[in-house]
């Protein structure tokens, strides 16, 4: 699947805007710096062309996604049956002065209005400098299990990210 597909889908995919909106963070694979996986949950946002997050400079997967930045992020829903979006792509990291907005804005969803000043304040405080992350997607898959199922993989539609 080309990119400027990946990107319609991404925009447009009933499924996939329900899980970009979602209180759920994503789930961001790639290889430490010894050369074993890591999964970790991270609060995100789409920008209409990427995946954007943000961390602290010395975060260890700063280090990894500069050695290696190949990713795997995945969303999904805690439900049965679930909502799931795989995606694979590579991360750019840029490092920038105080708190990004896409940051702030990625962790709304997770921390709640509630709590965000709060929260805001916080991070504020505690932070000078941070990486913003964008992953831009290579390759995804989108699996409703009402029009889309995982499964076997019929070898010549195998990178087209659809079942």
């Amino acid at each position: 699947m080309r990119y400027e597909a990946i990107v319609e889908l991404m925009n447009t995919d009933p499924v996939v805007q329900k899980l970009l909106r979602a209180p759920i963070p994503a789930r961001l694979a790639y290889i430490a710096t010894d050369g074993s996986p890591r999964a970790i949950p991270v609060s995100y946002l789409w920008n209409g062309k990427a995946f954007v997050f943000a961390s602290p400079t010395n975060a260890p997967k700063i280090k990894a996604l500069t050695a290696n930045p190949k990713v795997a992020l995945t969303v999904d829903t805690t439900v049965f049956t679930p909502d799931i979006l795989l995606v694979r792509g590579v991360a750019a990291i840029e490092v920038v002065q105080g708190i990004p907005d896409e940051y702030v804005e990625a962790s709304r969803r997770i921390v709640g209005e509630e709590r965000m000043e709060e929260w805001e304040r916080t991070v504020r405080a505690q932070m000078s400098e941070m990486a913003v992350i964008s992953i831009t997607p290579t390759w995804i898959k989108v699996i409703d299990f009402i029009t889309r199922f995982p499964g076997p993989v019929d070898p010549a539609r195998r990178e087209t990210g659809r079942a």
